[in-house]
């Protein structure tokens, strides 16, 4: 999660915290985008042009919103674009229905309500709840490896366990939290559990 100084930095135009909000969110956004686009470097391209995109209307972030679910609105929104194009352009296009059809899911949800957040944002905060639920050791573990992206033997070091204690955390924290989530998102589980 971004805090406030770093969203504060990014709408400044603080290339530091550029740098950073992209080193945290961009093994997540490459895997949501994964899920929709099977070709490697038009992920890339994708992701890049929601940076571009951040960059340029960086002036109106609200400090006060997430930023997280602001940069997967657009990049669902990017896929969404690609997948049409694409199949406009190909008369042979076929993908994964089971795709498609999550994905206009997603587009119809965050689009039903005005007054609700949309449905990142509901998954952020479900998974910050999830998390928060979690044993002191095991909460401090998959953050510092997962969500700070630190080295798994440097935690182990700096906590005083093993490094398969470690390992045993990870997978505990994430067998806890699919359990906890596949009840409020049984539909998109395998997309929740890519992203930690």
């Amino acid at each position: 999660m971004l805090d406030y100084r770093t969203k504060l930095e990014l709408k400044k135009g603080n290339p530091k915290a550029y740098r950073e909000v992209f080193r945290f969110l961009y093994p997540r956004l490459k895997a949501y985008c994964n899920l929709f686009i099977g070709n490697e470097s038009e992920v890339e391209d994708i992701i890049q042009e929601v940076f571009i995109t951040l960059w340029e209307k960086r002036r109106s972030i609200k400090t006060e919103k997430s930023v997280e679910a602001w940069i997967f609105v657009m990049l669902r929104n990017r896929c969404l674009n690609h997948l049409k194009k694409n199949r406009l352009e190909q008369e042979d296009f076929e993908v994964n229905n089971l795709k498609i059809k999550d994905l206009q899911y997603l587009y119809q949800l965050d689009f039903m309500n005005k007054e609700e957040k949309s449905l990142e944002e509901k998954l952020i905060d479900s998974l910050k709840f999830a998390i928060d639920g979690l044993p002191l050791k095991m909460r401090k573990v998959l953050v510092e490896c997962k969500i700070k992206g630190r080295q798994q033997k440097v935690v182990a070091e700096e906590m005083g366990i093993s490094l398969k204690m470690v390992e045993k955390h990870i997978a505990a924290a994430k067998k806890h939290l699919r359990k906890k989530l596949l009840k409020e998102y049984n539909r998109f589980i395998f997309l929740i559990v890519s992203l930690i």
